[in-house]
């Protein structure tokens, strides 16, 4: 095992991603790929008798989804993202804003995990893919856009007053220069571009030519648009799985962005495809998902193509569903050692109704619990006074406490009105 990772390869967990994510060391993946939900405002199911039967997740959000608190807290910690949510949610509603808000979060965690060298590919459809964009440029910033690839696809199904809508987007992100192996993706000349191609002369001004241009023996360099059909019903990739992708397109994916032995992750795993992808071309992976169906189908879909898999031997996934605990951060003192320091920060004020106290009126508390992947790291570090830290957990408090933040902070309103905005006051540790 890498020491960058604590965890092993072939790891499937299943529960909340942003919970696991937490516990992940920063820069030990290489490469993510995910297939998140689209805010599609549908449920989705695999239907009766096929390899997926009982996987299914629901594609639309509200507030009762969100870690409101979270999202208060970009207010002064990250306006650009902050805006960008509020600006979905004067434009396209709630339930996109609070999609937007879950995403952010997990983001957030994956932009952390990747290596410096890495890639994020993340695969949306026009619904959001807008939006999402903007998400990504507030988190990994305008100048670390790659690509917006399109994916093209033909089908039936068309709408009577509309084109067809048949592509998908996948949105290419990195932290600086990534791992790009070109070569590996190359895709063949069409036999008349080819001669036509073999001997030309590229001029830039008239009557001067510069250089001559012969085709890569390898073949072409892609462009962003990528012509690959879905899975069809009767081919014997397909295990039922609402909204898989083609081993294909994984392929091209992990080829061109990862190199063998990297570590690759799949947050939204799914039906897997990106593991099996990772395992067919020897890359390491990991892959998370809400439902146990996930690690079922990895499994059953390894074994079936274990006759052309290097290294895979039954038994090798393994299955979790704790969270995993950092190992990065070194030993950290016992949070509460972190008082004076906080006390500081927070110019002796607490951090929920915002009355100024003595040091020894306030008591340190988790912004992230524990039990959600918090660490004891004093960024995840907080002054609470006596009557905010004990107002955590019942309704008459809660309203106490919102009231009193809301006086302070200036909560908008969509933050506390919609039902469940209890949340933005459950126990944090």
């Amino acid at each position: 095992m890498n020491p960058a990772q604590n965890w092993k390869n072939r790891t499937m967990w299943t529960g909340d991603n942003l919970h696991i994510m937490r516990g992940m060391n920063s820069e030990s993946v290489d490469l993510i790929h995910l297939d998140p939900p689209f805010n599609s405002k549908k449920t989705y199911s695999a239907p009766i008798g096929s390899q997926a039967a009982g996987a299914s997740f629901k594609d639309f959000w509200t507030f009762d989804d969100v870690d409101r608190l979270w999202v208060e807290r970009q207010r002064d910690s990250d306006k650009a993202l902050y805006h960008v949510i509020e600006a979905a949610r004067l434009t396209h509603g709630n339930g996109m804003a609070a999609y937007l808000c879950v995403m952010a979060q997990r983001l957030r965690e994956m932009h952390r995990l990747l290596k410096p060298t890495g890639s994020l590919y993340l695969h949306c459809d026009p619904t959001a893919s807008h939006y999402l964009k903007m998400l990504l440029d507030s988190v990994f910033g305008p100048e670390n856009a790659r690509n917006e690839i399109v994916w093209c696809y033909r089908g039936g199904g068309v709408p009577k007053k509309d084109f067809a809508r048949k592509h998908d987007i996948i949105l290419r992100y990195s932290l600086g220069p990534p791992t790009f192996n070109v070569d590996a993706v190359r895709i063949p000349f069409s036999e008349d571009s080819t001669d036509r191609l073999k001997y030309t002369a590229r001029s830039f001004r008239k009557g001067a030519t510069y250089d001559t241009y012969r085709p890569n023996p390898k073949g072409k360099h892609p462009e962003d648009w990528w012509v690959m059909q879905p899975i069809m019903p009767s081919s014997k990739e397909r295990v039922g799985y609402p909204t898989q992708k083609p081993l294909a397109l994984l392929e091209r994916i992990l080829q061109a962005s990862s190199n063998e032995g990297d570590m690759v992750l799949d947050p939204f795993c799914g039906c897997a495809t990106a593991c099996v992808s990772a395992e067919r071309l020897g890359r390491q992976w990991i892959g998370i998902d809400i439902s146990q169906k996930a690690v079922e189908l990895v499994e059953s879909r390894l074994q079936a193509a274990i006759d052309e898999l290097k290294l895979y031997h039954p038994g090798a996934v393994v299955h979790r569903t704790d969270q995993p605990h950092r190992t990065d951060l070194g030993k950290l003192p016992h949070y509460t050692t972190h008082k004076d320091a906080l006390y500081g920060l927070q110019s002796g004020f607490c951090g929920g109704c915002g009355e100024h106290f003595l040091k020894r009126n306030l008591t340190v508390d988790h912004i992230v619990p524990r039990t959600a992947g918090g660490t004891d790291h004093p960024d995840n570090l907080w002054l609470l006074c006596a009557a905010c830290n004990s107002s955590k957990g019942t309704r008459s408090q809660v309203e106490f406490l919102r009231d009193r933040i809301s006086k302070r902070w200036e909560v908008p309103a969509w933050l506390l009105s919609t039902r469940g905005g209890d949340r933005l006051f459950e126990a944090r540790g």
